[in-house]
C-alpha cells in the first residue's frame, strides 16, 4: 500500500525492513520532504495480505503495480529487506530509479536460517499491552520501530503479520543470492552499514566494485541505522541526496 506523505519535487519512496511498516519512516519523513515529494510503503504481509508466496519477485511486482501512478523516476530509499526490493527494482526497471540510498543489506546471506529467530519471535508475549512494555521488552530504538508496526487492538499491541510468512522472506535469503540484480542496476548509489551491522562481513564495500556508488559506515549504529544514529543517516543522505542534482 502506497502512502503520499507531501512535498514536492521530484518523488522518493521509503521501503521498510522485515516486520516494519511505512510508519518506520515517520521520524525522517519531514525533512526528506525538503528534498523532494516523499512516498512510503507497506509491503505485503506487513499489515496486508499477501497473494502467493513471499519471494523477492513477488514483492518487486506488488511494489511496481503500486506505483503505476507515479511517472517519474523515484529515488527509492531501503532499509534491509527494503534496501534488496530497492535494487532489485531498479534491475527489473532501470527506467523507474533515479537513485538508490540502500541501509545495512547485502546480495549474499545464502547459509543463514531463520528457524530460531522464528521460534523467539513466536514466543514474544504478546498481547503487549502497553507502549511502556513494547520499550521495556525491546529496548528504545527496537521498541519504537515495533510500536510504529504492530497492530493496536483494544487489549494492546499485537504482530501484524503472520511469523511463518515474516520467517519464509527471510528463509528465502538463506538459499540464492541476489549479485546478478545488483550487477544490472545503473543508477548511483549510496550505501549505509552500521558498525554492529548484520550483513556478511565486506559484502556492501564490495558492492561498490562496478559501480556508480559510495558508502558509508556509521560508528556506533546498529542494524536500524537510521534510528540509532539518525544525524549521522541524516548527513549522509542529505549530502548524497544534494549531489543528484
Amino acid at each position: 500500500m502506497l502512502h503520499d506523505e507531501g512535498g514536492t519535487g521530484r518523488p522518493i519512496l521509503l521501503l521498510h525492513g522485515l516486520m516494519g511498516s511505512a510508519r518506520t519512516w515517520s521520524r525522517h519523513v519531514s525533512w526528506l520532504r525538503g528534498h523532494g515529494h516523499v512516498y512510503t510503503f507497506d509491503a505485503a504481509g506487513h499489515g496486508r495480505p499477501i497473494d502467493g508466496d513471499p519471494t523477492t519477485e513477488l514483492f518487486v511486482e506488488d511494489l511496481a503495480s503500486a506505483l503505476g501512478d507515479v511517472a517519474e523516476p523515484l529515488t527509492v530509499i531501503g532499509h534491509s529487506m527494503g534496501a534488496l526490493h530497492a535494487w532489485c527494482f531498479a534491475a527489473a526497471y532501470p527506467d523507474r530509479v533515479r537513485a538508490l540510498v540502500l541501509e545495512d543489506m547485502a546480495p549474499d546471506f545464502r547459509g543463514r536460517t531463520a528457524k530460531d529467530w522464528a521460534a523467539m519471535v513466536s514466543a514474544w508475549p504478546q498481547p503487549f499491552p502497553t507502549e511502556e512494555s513494547v520499550l521495556e521488552y525491546f529496548g528504545e530504538v527496537a521498541g519504537r520501530y515495533f510500536l510504529d508496526s504492530f497492530e493496536r487492538r483494544p487489549d494492546g499491541w499485537y504482530l501484524h503479520g503472520d511469523v511463518a510468512t515474516f520467517r519464509d522472506i527471510s528463509e528465502e535469503w538463506g538459499t540464492r543470492h541476489f549479485w546478478a540484480q545488483w550487477d544490472a542496476v545503473r543508477a548511483p548509489a549510496l550505501l549505509i552499514e552500521g558498525e554492529f551491522t548484520i550483513t556478511p562481513e565486506g559484502q556492501m564495500r564490495r558492492m561498490l566494485e562496478g559501480h556508480d556508488a559510495r558508502y558509508v559506515w556509521v560508528r556506533r549504529a546498529g542494524h536500524l541505522v537510521h534510528d540509532d544514529q539518525p544525524e549521522q543517516y541524516r548527513e549522509a543522505v542529505e549530502e548524497f541526496l544534494t549531489s543528484l542534482r
